[in-house]
């Protein structure tokens, strides 16, 4: 019999590096200590924020509110009569429709969220720049009305099919239907237009939706789907210490099917990318209710940023809506760009960040909620000079549970969010 038989390989340096750290894991209530901290500092919090109104800002700005049926059915109207007066005055007609660009926005500090400013712009019909585009504007508060009037709700795909002709590209009636919204001063929810479902849920949650009782434990690996409708969400019911707040359909599929939220007792999201509406509304909905933190897990590169950017101060097409929207709080647990050093992330699993990817890191250096974030900038910085990005299934190359197993729950007991 060989020598050799019964023998262990001996272990490589990576799978050294991998046993040092799993033994540095402690019992489950140790590696909670720090979240239990942040939960409670979080339910210490006032439970309504602070509103433009009461911040008195040097500069007028716009912000919508959730409104019924009836009351978006009044504004529209009271729209239609204004252009109906002008052109009996011989004045033919024209929108004033609030200026969505860069330039007509703000970050406010107090808020710690982009808002719009008031600004607004003339869209008339006797132009044959704006023509068009009033046109559409005209058809979309139609098709808006009939829906609230009907108290039936479709997705913008429906709508850009009830007038492909005039439409075109689904763009344009999307951007038209963002403008009657702030035009009206109501959500685009209340429009009774919301998007596609996209988002998934999976976890230590209970709620209502419609009447029916959805537990978010019992959904399988695919998670539920957000509501596309969160106004029809009731009696949110969970015992999670915290959301883990994840980009990716692959990880938040990984975590599902190993059961994370059992061990570690949580509500896990993912918009599967770039964030939706609905679930962004979804995620503001459960931090307000149940006043517990939020930890994003996001590539390390400028674009997971971007999308964790857009979570937590909102994006700017829809400014408008930021206090809707937007959830300021979210702690960034991970893939950190320090991470890939410190858990030895083999060299072929770190990829070269392009020329955009470089142009982006630095434009998010320039924000000014980043800059009020020192230990943002110093990660943004790694970034930017290593020019090295790496993706959450990098880790991976350590064991397809490495994230679940070893990755959350060191990150976890250490409190290492930021």
């Amino acid at each position: 019999m060989s020598k050799l038989a019964g023998k262990k390989r001996p272990l490589d340096a990576g799978e050294k590096a991998i046993l040092a750290t799993k033994k540095k894991i402690k019992g489950t209530d140790e590696v909670l200590a720090q979240v239990d901290k942040l939960c409670s500092l979080a339910k210490k919090e006032p439970a309504r924020a602070k509103t433009l109104a009461e911040l008195h800002l040097p500069q007028a700005c716009r912000e919508v509110i959730e409104k019924d049926a009836d009351a978006v059915l009044d504004e529209v109207e009271a729209s239609l009569y204004t252009v109906a007066a002008s052109i009996l005055r011989g004045e033919g007609f024209s929108y004033d429709v609030p200026l969505r660009t860069k330039g007509n926005q703000m970050y406010v500090p107090e808020l710690d969220r982009i808002v719009l400013k008031d600004a607004c712009g003339q869209r008339p019909f006797a132009n044959t720049q704006t023509n068009r585009k009033a046109v559409i504007t005209t058809r979309v508060l139609g098709l808006v009305h009939e829906l609230c009037r009907k108290r039936i709700h479709v997705t913008k795909r429906d709508l850009f099919y009830t007038d492909v002709k005039l439409f075109q590209d689904q763009l344009q009636s999307d951007n038209v239907l963002e403008d009657v919204a702030c035009m009206l001063g109501c959500t685009r929810s209340s429009l009774h237009v919301v998007a596609s479902e996209k988002g998934v849920v999976v976890g230590r949650l209970t709620f209502r939706e419609d009447g029916d009782l959805i537990n978010c434990q019992r959904m399988g690996v695919g998670g539920k789907a957000v509501p596309p409708n969160v106004d029809k969400v009731t009696e949110i019911r969970s015992d999670a210490m915290f959301i883990l707040l994840v980009e990716k359909d692959a990880a938040f599929m990984r975590l599902a099917e190993d059961r994370f939220y059992n061990t570690y007792p949580c509500i896990i999201l993912t918009a599967k990318g770039q964030p939706d509406v609905a679930t962004r509304i979804f995620l503001k909905r459960l931090r307000d209710v149940l006043r517990i933190p939020v930890l994003a897990l996001v590539d390390a590169d400028p674009y997971g940023l971007k999308i964790l950017s857009v979570y937590m101060k909102g994006s700017m097409n829809m400014s408008y809506d930021s206090s809707n929207l937007t959830t300021p709080d979210i702690k960034w647990l991970g893939v950190r760009p320090s991470d890939l050093d410190r858990f030895n992330i083999p060299e072929q699993c770190r990829l070269p960040m392009t020329d955009e990817d470089i142009k982006t890191g630095k434009r998010l250096l320039e924000e000014e909620f980043v800059q009020a974030n020192p230990a943002w900038v110093r990660e943004l910085e790694i970034m930017v000079t290593s020019k090295v990005k790496a993706e959450i299934q990098a880790l991976s190359s350590f064991g397809f549970q490495y994230l679940s197993q070893v990755y959350l729950p060191l990150k976890l007991q250490e409190g290492d969010w930021i």
